[in-house]
């Protein structure tokens, strides 16, 4: 009897054993798959700029679509056009996303970079906005009108101006005239350049003001019914030079998790989210 308890004991203690070392085998497997699982796991962080509440709006739907792609997408947002290639150039930001070619092709002359495009987001049309006119034709002689300050929106307001014949251009400046381009001037308007952000407020003084749809879109304007004239009511006209793009820097243009992120934005859902928040301004520029 003892015998066979004995032996018994010897076959439970061995099972235990053999389930033990068993276990013990499935448990250290299980904890390095989990441990790869972990690891694999880990989203890649990508820091994107932006200038804009309605911009802001679209890219957190955009990195929503990300975290499948297991790419977390973290947004900066600045409120100027004056900082997010500054960061994006001295490696604060992987990507930014605010600017034409034009905006882009003269931060790099003038700063010695090499920030290059990955793809097209939308084009956003420049448009007059008056609190005292109903239409341009009114603007009276001696008015002010303001414009933004920077080389490449300062010369695209000037060219819309000149569409709508308030000023006439010297052709040589070509698509980046400054106010010294001005050759003809009959209303002797004094054309006032500001920073883009405070354009919307300029328009408490001055007789009309030049904004870009993002800045007017946050004031509370609706670009396709406020505006007095936008330059892309002639499409045809506006060159690619405008057209807005998703930047990096040149050493990662064929980064694999970038192009992924531009690949999320350029969808049917974002020109969905385009046309909501600029009031079918807007126009998307990636087909």
């Amino acid at each position: 009897m003892k015998k066979s308890k004995l032996f018994g004991g010897l076959v439970l203690t061995a099972s235990l054993f053999l389930a033990a070392c068993g276990n013990g085998g499935t448990t250290a497997d299980s904890s390095a798959a989990e441990s790869s699982s972990t690891v694999a796991a880990e989203p890649t962080t990508v820091k994107i700029g932006l200038v804009s509440e309605s911009a802001v709006e679209i890219w957190e739907a955009v990195a929503e679509r990300l975290e499948d792609e297991n790419i977390d997408l973290e947004i900066v947002k600045f409120t100027d056009y004056n900082q997010p290639n500054i960061a994006l150039d001295n490696g604060e930001l992987d990507l930014n996303a605010f600017q034409h070619v034009a905006f882009l092709e003269n931060y790099n002359a003038n700063n010695d970079a090499d920030l290059t495009p990955l793809g097209f987001t939308f084009v956003s049309p420049l448009g007059i906005y008056s609190s005292k006119y109903a239409d341009y034709s009114e603007i009276q002689d001696g008015d002010t009108i303001a414009i933004p300050n920077d080389v490449t929106n300062g010369g695209r307001a000037l060219l819309l101006l000149q569409a709508i014949d308030l000023i006439t251009l010297d052709n040589a400046a070509g698509t980046a005239p400054t106010v010294n381009d001005i050759i003809e001037n009959p209303k002797n308007l004094n054309i006032e350049e500001l920073d883009a952000a405070q354009l919307p407020r300029s328009l408490e003084d001055a007789g009309a003001a030049v904004i870009n749809t993002n800045f007017a879109v946050d004031a509370g304007l609706v670009p396709t019914e406020d505006a007095l004239y936008l330059d892309t009511d002639n499409i045809q006209e506006v060159l690619d030079i405008y057209k807005n793009v998703v930047a990096a820097r040149a050493e990662d243009v064929d980064n694999e998790v970038y192009k992924k992120v531009v690949a999320a934005y350029q969808t049917e859902e974002t020109k969905a989210l385009i046309a909501e928040t600029t009031a079918n301004t807007d126009i998307p520029a990636w087909d």
